[in-house]
């Protein structure tokens, strides 16, 4: 497993592998269009083309036998209120399920644990939904906490899914 850093003129690309592991793991959690809807506003061609010129924003190719993955996105400049205190937010983390358990989950959560400590932040956070409780057991098993709850506030996400951990990994 590598990490390979996403730039402006990976934007094809990564929409592409976006779209296929975002897809492949939460296409059931959303009422009808609300999928469709949600891809384009968060990998669309304007967002992506901000977000990849951000110094605060990495994305990231999660890479396995030189075949993208998955993705990973590091904001170090989160809005949340946990970034007031120099932390960093994994605000987002999808591989393709045909490679669940093969430890290359893990193995990212290491390189980013490590590019969180380069940039000298304090605290790594990030948000999991609340009923999936494989993903909860992974970051504890990794040292992360529970540190609160908080909501999803996106139209056309079911309900029922909505609800959402806070957990944070110290890295000082």
């Amino acid at each position: 497993m590598q990490l390979q850093k996403a730039t402006v003129k990976d934007i094809s690309t990564l929409q592409t592998v976006c779209f296929d592991s975002y897809t492949q793991v939460f296409a059931s959690h959303w009422n009808e269009n609300g999928l469709e809807l949600y891809l384009e506003e968060q990998f669309g061609n304007a967002r992506l083309t901000i977000e990849l010129q951000d110094t605060s924003v990495e994305y990231y190719f999660v890479t396995y036998n030189n075949e993208n993955i998955g993705f990973l996105k590091i904001n170090y400049n989160s809005s949340s209120k946990l970034s007031k205190l120099d932390n960093c937010e994994l605000e987002k983390i999808y591989i393709l399920p045909k490679f669940s358990g093969m430890g290359i989950g893990k193995k990212a959560m290491s390189e980013v644990i490590k590019k969180a400590v380069e940039k000298d932040k304090k605290l790594l956070f990030l948000c999991v939904i609340d009923t999936n409780v494989d993903a909860i057991a992974f970051y504890k098993k990794l040292g992360f906490q529970f540190h609160s709850k908080t909501r999803l506030e996106i139209t056309h996400f079911k309900e029922e899914l909505k609800g959402m951990e806070r957990m944070c990994f110290p890295l000082s």
